[in-house]
């Protein structure tokens, strides 16, 4: 059989139906909207603005989300039209199987192991080193010892002291990993009061630092081109068109969030009408959050502060520097942060649990992964072996992990869920849509350009490293997806 052969849609929707042995339906609109919220804003916001400032474009970070969010809208209202019509747990790795085949299927559902299990891991780390933030500053407790918050591989600067195991940020996996286990509905509504508690304080943010923006940390808003190099010694593109296309890039990793949204369309109740609301609906709110939050940001503080003062904890130093007499909200904000990152960690979690177990359901993987526990509707076993995998690096590995990876993966996955539209209006045109992306192929067509001048401003570098991890996927693939899958053996 070819390895380009795709899966029947009679097959996808008769998936899509209930079933005992189905996962449970218990979402609706306004808790995929409050899903999808929870995963975008958190560690984008609060630590791949400043990033992006620093790195790439100065003030004009504010057109880079622009970029992004244009981007996004696109293959959102791609994802939008899929997600209606083929109502599947999967996302893009489904949507790519029934329209471009097995092979390319494999390809983005191993592509999106790097945006859930590795961006899942990354936040954890960043969790990790936010929690000893509160405990000093917020609660005036001692900080955890640096040899039980960093991983083996680290040495602290100041004392020499070498790390043993990141303990704070395997224990956060391992308590939302259990939480999802106990139930999707449960770990929305947990969501749902984190997201509450952190959009608030963003808003008060945008609010309270609007009147300490000084007009010229504004000037120029696009800085002359040139080469920044970090503190690792890597050139950046700065200023200029390529540095704000950079800092779309970067900061793309922070709307990733409505992409895990489409991957609980089979805990849906009523996916064809819930699904876009949640996917367009989150993506609308926190596109505004962000250009306001990155215009008073880079506005309280020029841009040597990020590279040098402010680095991840820009937000809380920019604060309590730049806006004297609201010392509170900086301690607010490291609340919000470890808020921000659990809900981040949820829904990827939960992102990386529902891709494995559609592979696993068709053969790609290991029956386990799709075991779904018998009281819970959940796939316990997924997410005990996640837990496992994603704890391990989180415990043992250094948190120097950028997002580019994260980002590089995701939009990778956009180019080809946009095309799959394209796709899909040709060899099903009878397909029921209940929502449809306006204006096939163009909107489709630009969202695939834009994503795909968002990985070119990334560099060569990433292109590198996911070629790498794309190699060994396909080990994978030829070594036992390729006699295992069901579509093959039927």
């Amino acid at each position: 059989m070819s390895l380009f052969a795709k899966k029947p849609m009679v097959d996808l929707l008769a998936e899509a139906g209930e079933s005992g042995k189905g996962l449970k339906r218990t979402l609706t609109a306004g808790s995929l909207v409050a899903l999808g919220i929870g995963a975008i804003i958190g560690a984008g916001l609060f630590v791949r603005t400043a990033a992006a400032a620093a790195q790439n474009a100065g003030p004009s970070v504010t057109i880079g989300f622009i970029v992004a969010a244009i981007g996004c809208a696109l293959a959102g209202l791609c994802y939008a039209e899929l997600s209606s019509s083929i109502p599947i747990s999967g996302s893009a790795y489904t949507y790519t199987y029934a329209t471009m085949g097995e092979l390319l299927a494999w390809v983005i559902g191993w592509d999106l192991v790097l945006e859930y299990a590795v961006g899942a891991a990354t936040v954890g780390i960043a969790w990790s080193e936010y929690l000893n933030n509160l405990l000093v500053n917020v609660l005036h407790w001692k900080a955890i010892g640096y040899a039980w918050c960093h991983s083996p591989f680290e040495v602290s600067p100041v004392t020499g002291e070498h790390g043993i195991i990141n303990i704070p940020a395997l224990g956060i996996v391992t308590v939302l990993s259990l939480l999802l286990i106990k139930g999707t509905q449960e770990s929305a509504f947990v969501n749902g009061i984190i997201v509450i508690t952190k959009v608030a304080i963003v808003i008060l943010i945008i609010i309270l630092g609007w009147g300490f923006i000084n007009p010229e940390n504004h000037t120029p808003y696009i800085p002359e081109p040139a080469v920044y190099s970090d503190h690792q010694g890597i050139g950046h593109n700065y200023g200029g068109v390529m540095g704000i296309l950079g800092a779309a890039g970067v900061v793309f990793f922070a709307f990733i969030g409505f992409d895990a949204v489409s991957t609980a369309a089979q805990e849906t109740k009523n996916p064809k009408t819930a699904m876009p609301i949640g996917i367009l609906g989150s993506l609308a709110v926190c596109t505004v959050l962000y250009i306001l939050f990155a215009h008073v940001l880079t506005g309280l503080a020029p841009v040597d502060f990020f590279r040098t003062t402010g680095k991840e904890a820009s937000v809380v130093v920019a604060i309590d520097k730049y806006m004297p007499g609201y010392e509170w909200l900086g301690k607010l904000v490291t609340v919000a942060i470890l808020a921000g990152f659990s809900s981040v960690i949820l829904v990827m979690l939960l992102g990386q649990s529902r891709v494995f177990y559609s592979m696993s359901r068709d053969g790609l993987l290991p029956k386990v992964f799709s075991d779904v526990h018998p009281k819970y509707k959940t796939p316990y076993k997924a997410n005990l072996i996640i837990l496992v995998l994603v704890g391990l690096f989180a415990a043992f590995v250094p948190g120097d992990i950028v997002g580019d990876m994260t980002s590089i993966g995701t939009l990778f996955a956009f180019i080809l869920v946009c095309a799959a539209v394209i796709i899909l209006r040709k060899t099903e045109p009878n397909l029921p849509r209940e929502f449809k992306t306006p204006w096939v192929p163009v909107v489709p067509i630009l969202g695939i350009i834009v994503c795909a001048a968002m990985i070119f401003g990334l560099g060569w570098t990433n292109w590198l490293r996911l070629f790498g991890w794309l190699a060994i996927g396909f080990l994978i693939y030829f070594g036992y997806s390729v006699k295992n899958s069901k579509l093959r053996k039927k």
